[in-house]
């Protein structure tokens, strides 16, 4: 995951495999349906962008966001810290991007099992411009 520093540690394809498929379990519980749906709001969100370039990002801000929830509790505290605070990761995952990422995290978090359905694109937008607008100006 982020910030796992392995330089020169020498792993066989099992254990390559198994990180792989820990990974998948952990990025996408419900399975393949899942990812489809999100990628489908991802191109709907981002129709200039391949599909990996903003995947990378919004698992990135779901690792922060699981990570930032245990150390601060509630939502509003995590973003307005992710909004406001965290500058780690700025290259993968930018400033801009930020508002939409946090949105989309948390619509994985309360995704529903049964159906798989994410919110629409206007209604993460909806989501991104009140986070937006949580941004202290400096």
């Amino acid at each position: 995951m982020l910030g796992e520093k392995q330089f020169f540690i020498w792993k066989s394809k099992a254990q390559i495999a198994a990180e792989d498929a820990a990974y998948a379990q952990w990025a996408f519980p419900y399975g393949e349906t899942q990812r489809q749906n999100l990628e489908a709001l991802l191109a709907e969100l981002f129709p200039k962008e391949r599909i990996p370039n903003v995947l990378v990002p919004f698992l990135t801000a779901k690792e922060l966001y699981e990570r930032d929830k245990k150390d601060r509790g509630s939502v509003d505290a995590v973003v307005d810290y992710m909004i406001n605070m965290r500058k780690k990761y700025k290259s993968v995952l930018p400033k801009k991007m930020m508002p939409i990422m946090i949105a989309l995290a948390i619509a994985d978090e309360n995704l529903d099992p049964e159906t798989l359905q994410y919110p629409t694109a206007q209604e993460i937008r909806d989501t991104e411009a009140r986070f937006e607008a949580m941004r202290k100006t400096k």
